[in-house]
């Protein structure tokens, strides 16, 4: 009996490892004859612009042509807000002979296709599988030669530079608006007032200062480094179009709210730091009597401000992630924090230099507490809607 279930063990054995070897030399023969065929490596060249709705087309398309054929390099330039790819495109459509006046626009070996539709599709597919067999050249090596052959079909206009500097100065404005109204937000005025008067306690000016300016200084980090991580996760999931109408409904939300809390403050919510956070944060600033801890706290209040101080900028951060480059959204999101701190370092100042008190401070900010919600409301309200009017005339 032993020697049998031996032997049905070895038969076993063996029958698993045919399989496998079976299994490998099928997959190695399927890989050798797909090898045959898309061994060449093959680079397109994608020129777009946000806000084009046959360019977000032509992105899925090739998206979808990434993951069917891994040997295709899909290098996109986006030229509405970048000079440089602009200038590429030109030079590019230059070197094929032709003047193209729109996005999006494919180079691909020796051709050149305009616009997006499905007999475009068929064509940008074609020739993938052309190359992927013969073999082509880097469309961008054509700006050393002028080669070509052209297929055109129907496209959106190329945006004007005058019109790319106005959106861009739409964008700043909106930047410079919501951090205004983020400035001057209660929350952190009552945060920065409860740190001073703690440090105050000490009887030493001079250690208030620093430590307004360490705590100043570690919510502008904080802020600034949330700012990327969530601008870069935005990009990543290429949900800008979403996003940012989601963002845009936020907005009106927050400024309906906002203007909520200055006809019936303190009815049902307040646009502020919940009232069960307050007494732990109180606790946690009254622990502060150092300058280092004023700094590391600031990071931890960061948290505590959120719920209050996060609608604007998560509204500013959804229209970057739509309507700016990265560049261009660092600077930006550099101005916006700098903006946002600027009330807590004239309040440093004015108590250090005895221009007024923590007492004082504190009872203005309850004096203009529903006119700050006012403001914040109006002009936040005002983004929202403006963001959809963007969208519907296309400009992101």
């Amino acid at each position: 009996m032993k020697k049998i279930s031996f032997f049905a063990f070895v038969l076993f054995l063996i029958l698993i490892i045919a399989v496998v070897f079976g299994i490998s030399r099928f997959a190695a023969t399927g890989s050798a004859v797909a090898g045959d065929y898309y061994d060449k490596q093959v680079v397109l060249y994608q020129f777009y612009g946000k806000g084009c709705p046959h360019c977000a087309r032509l992105s899925s398309f090739l998206g979808d042509m990434e993951s069917k054929y891994p040997n295709l390099v899909v290098v996109e330039k986006e030229i509405y807000f970048d000079d440089d790819n602009r200038e590429l495109f030109h030079k590019m459509a230059e070197a094929f002979g032709k003047e193209i006046a729109g996005v999006p626009t494919v180079f691909i070996d020796d051709k050149v296709l305009v616009g997006f539709s499905s007999a475009i599709g068929e064509s940008i597919e074609k020739e993938i599988q052309r190359c992927s067999v013969e073999g082509c050249n880097d469309p961008s090596e054509h700006i050393k030669t002028n080669e070509t052959t052209e297929i055109v079909a129907d496209s959106s206009p190329l945006e004007d530079p005058g019109k790319t500097k106005f959106k861009q100065s739409i964008t700043l404005g909106a930047v410079v608006s919501a951090a205004a109204v983020d400035a001057i937000n209660p929350c952190a005025f009552a945060v920065l007032i409860i740190l001073l008067t703690t440090i105050l306690a000490t009887n030493n000016r001079k250690k208030a200062l620093l430590a307004g300016l360490a705590f100043t200084l570690s919510i502008y980090i904080s802020y600034f480094l949330m700012g990327i991580g969530l601008y870069s996760a935005i990009q990543a999931a290429k949900l800008t179009h979403w996003f940012y109408g989601a963002v845009a409904v936020l907005a009106i939300i927050v400024g309906l709210f906002n203007l909520k809390d200055f006809f019936a403050y303190g009815k049902w919510f307040v646009m502020e730091v919940p009232m069960s956070w307050r007494p732990k944060l109180k606790c946690v600033l009254g622990g502060v009597t150092s300058v280092p801890g004023a700094f590391l706290i600031g990071f931890v209040v960061s948290l505590f401000l959120l719920p209050c101080t996060s609608g604007p900028y998560i509204v500013i951060l959804g229209l970057l992630a739509k309507a700016a480059t990265k560049n261009y959204a660092l600077i930006l999101l550099l101005i916006y924090n700098l903006i946002f701190i600027l009330p807590m370092l004239l309040i440093t100042g004015f108590i250090y230099f005895g221009l007024t008190t923590t007492h004082k401070a504190e009872k203005w900010r309850k004096k203009k507490l529903k006119y700050l919600h006012l403001i914040a409301g109006i002009i936040i309200l005002c983004l929202g809607i403006g963001m959809f009017i963007a969208m519907y005339l296309g400009w992101v």
